[in-house]
């Protein structure tokens, strides 16, 4: 992976795309951006360097993304291993109006009638039935599909040149009634190895700073406090960060106010060298906001999920595995099959 990065590195120098390009990478000139870290290869035929698709690992037309490690036996089985006690963790936050939530994004549940039903029979039988007014892939504990981020590569609104994984286009995937593309009815269920990695016990501190990166040398630190210097990454698992961010999760504003997260070494790392089936964290985007590279607007999702496909789960609540000292698990996840949505809420499981 590092070698790669000086490889292309040093192409974009000799290609007369070092500093000076750099200092011109703005939206309206992205292809001054060769040699930024999240561009790849040495062609800027997209903001993202050199084309994405097909697929390397799944192949061309694939909409499943790295859920394919999924219906391997042997990462099923792999993470079932983990299991020696049985004690299960539930990793999201409860549903609620005034969670945190990106942007202008509601959580509206209202049970109309109140019964909504009833009374009926002998028994008199009464029921309730709520109605849920939401983004629902995109709110609380939640997980991106590979249908909800991707680049744009044209001017003027051509809708053929914006793409997202494996390439598909906004033509080709887009309706005002759903993605006729990568929704999240396409993905397998996710049974993976689960690391968590503890950043912030590792810099000992109860939460990283908005903004702060983790690094390789962050990773290390905490597989070392952890007892796992040395450990192993296989593909398909699935890659936890606590930040400690969490902390913040009752206070909307400072939780919403940017957050930290991983930059591009570590994707890096992740997609080229791990090959995870799944990255998370107890933050909203994974990614640091903001970035200490202006430019780079989550560049971290863009790298993994439209480049590589690999899916995200945000808002994570990690507090209780970090207590107990619970760095491998088996990670259970099934994202709901809404045909055409573009993520999922629910929250994954973690057994010890």
């Amino acid at each position: 992976m590092k070698k790669y990065v000086v490889a292309v590195m040093a192409i974009a120098g000799t290609l007369g795309f070092g500093g000076a390009a750099n200092a011109e990478c703005t939206p309206e000139n992205w292809k001054g951006c060769a040699g930024k870290p999240w561009v790849d290869g040495d062609k800027m035929e997209t903001p993202l360097g050199s084309k994405w698709w097909p697929n390397p690992l799944w192949g061309a037309g694939d909409e499943a993304g790295s859920t394919n490690w999924y219906l391997k036996p042997e990462v099923v089985m792999r993470a079932l291993s983990q299991i020696k006690t049985g004690k299960t963790y539930n990793l999201g936050h409860p549903y609620t109006a005034d969670m945190p939530l990106f942007g202008a994004r509601k959580f509206s549940l209202r049970i109309p009638g109140a019964p909504t039903g009833g009374a009926f029979g002998a028994n008199q039988v009464l029921w309730n039935d709520e109605f849920l007014a939401t983004e629902i892939g995109q709110v609380g504990t939640q997980f991106d599909g590979l249908g909800h981020i991707g680049v744009n590569s044209g001017t003027g609104g051509n809708k053929g040149e914006m793409r997202w994984y494996n390439g598909f286009t906004a033509d080709e995937m887009i309706t005002p009634y759903g993605l006729k593309k990568l929704g999240t009815e396409k993905l397998h269920p996710i049974v993976a190895r689960g690391v968590l990695l503890d950043i912030a016990a590792a810099r000992g501190v109860d939460a990283m700073a908005a903004g702060e990166v983790i690094t390789m040398a962050d990773v290390q630190a905490a597989l070392k406090k952890q007892g796992m210097e040395g450990f192993q990454f296989t593909e398909g698992d699935a890659i936890i960060f606590r930040t400690g961010w969490e902390k913040h999760w009752d206070d909307a504003a400072t939780y919403n106010n940017g957050c930290p997260g991983i930059g591009m070494e570590v994707a890096r790392w992740v997609a080229e060298d791990v090959k995870a089936g799944v990255t998370g964290a107890d933050t909203w985007p994974v990614d640091a906001v903001p970035n200490p590279d202006p430019a780079c607007v989550f560049c971290v999702h863009t790298f993994l999920q439209t480049r590589h496909g690999i899916v995200n789960q945000e808002n994570m609540k990690l507090s209780e595995l970090a207590a107990d000292g619970v760095y491998q698990f088996a990670y259970i996840y099934t994202p709901t099959p809404v045909a055409g949505a573009t993520g999922s809420m629910g929250a994954p499981l973690a057994i010890q």
